[in-house]
């Protein structure tokens, strides 16, 4: 039997998980949306960014970092390529000795202050310091090939791109999962509705990032280019827009808002190196529901999602991910019947 008082204790419950998912379905829809990408990898920067932070709070170097020098060598070895190619061999040489520049100061940055324990809000920007450069590297060595080829093609990379990340996470990090401290402690009443402090902060912090991806797309150059290629690549090209940069504008801002949104989602649910695959995939749904071009309605979709999750665990805990994405199905076929099919366009 449903008890009406326990209402308002589900929705607060699941609109902080909504806020969550929202966040991801704008990452998604944006990406997506300038790439063509379906970004099946985009929870794995959700647990990076939580184990990351999991890892400097024991006082250890975290993984991250091997992975981040990695890519960072091999992007600056491909590019360096790309350059001689292209008759540039002095820009090759200085590709190569920025990347070690950073490659070492990074290297020296982390293994310096890691034992440290910093304080939280240093180990925060420590966090992003090295989940975030994920996204533009990801970007320059799997799909920044593939540029041209098809949405199926560039699926399979993302496919591809996940199951390597979610190796080396699990080989980094470990299969035991971690929680992170939270960022406020207590409890807050509003109404009848007790919330927890970390709760507060995650609505709040959500919005905020919401309403500065408003403010970037709205008001900044840079926005509007990356709006101009997701309504005509071509266009925007001819414009002098650059769909290259475009894209490693895009897979930062992925990396960035999965980055946080692990930080704000860890302290409530303890994640292991799998763990973002489910969570980026309820913020899928909710970019569905916006047919991965509508950001207001993959944000209304995502926190829809968070509600239904969060109903669903008290009256029917067993068929909970079958219910949410079972979402999925009425909204294709309300798509497929409404949406005019055509050939895939420039």
């Amino acid at each position: 039997m449903f008890d009406p008082a326990i209402f308002p204790v589900l929705a607060a419950d699941g609109l902080t998980n909504g806020a969550v998912y929202a966040l991801l379905s704008l990452a998604l829809v944006l990406v997506f949306a300038v790439t063509r990408v379906i970004f099946v990898a985009q929870g794995e920067f959700v647990s990076f960014g939580a184990l990351t932070l999991a890892s400097l709070q024991l006082g250890k170097v975290p993984g991250t970092l091997w992975l981040v020098l990695a890519l960072l060598a091999i992007s600056a070895v491909v590019e360096g390529i790309s350059q001689v190619r292209q008759g540039q061999a002095r820009r090759a040489g200085l590709v190569l000795l920025s990347a070690v520049a950073i490659g070492a100061g990074l290297w020296a940055l982390l293994t310096w202050l890691a034992p440290l324990k910093l304080a939280l809000p240093l180990q925060v920007l420590l966090t992003l310091l090295l989940v975030v450069p994920l996204g533009p590297l990801s970007y320059r060595l799997a799909f920044m090939p593939l540029r041209e080829a098809s949405t199926l093609v560039l699926l399979i990379a993302a496919v591809s791109l996940h199951l390597v990340l979610s190796g080396l996470g699990l080989a980094f990090f470990g299969a035991e999962g971690s929680r992170t401290p939270a960022f406020a402690e207590g409890q807050v009443t509003l109404g009848q509705v007790q919330l927890s402090a970390q709760s507060l902060v995650t609505i709040l912090v959500s919005a905020a990032l919401m309403l500065a991806l408003y403010f970037f797309f709205d008001r900044t150059l840079a926005g509007k280019a990356l709006r101009a290629t997701a309504v005509n690549r071509l266009g925007a090209r001819l414009s002098g827009i650059s769909p290259v940069r475009a894209g490693y504008v895009s897979f930062t801002l992925a990396a960035t808002i999965g980055a946080l949104s692990g930080l704000l989602i860890g302290p409530s649910t303890p994640l292991s190196y799998d763990s973002g695959f489910l969570i980026g995939l309820k913020g899928f749904v909710g970019a569905i529901v916006g047919g991965l071009v509508s950001y207001p309605v993959a944000a209304l979709g995502a926190l829809l999602v968070g509600l239904l999750e969060s109903f669903a665990s008290f009256s029917f805990s067993a068929w909970k991910e079958v219910i949410v994405f079972g979402l999925i199905l009425p909204v294709l076929l309300w798509r497929s019947l409404t949406t005019r099919h055509a050939e895939e366009e420039e």
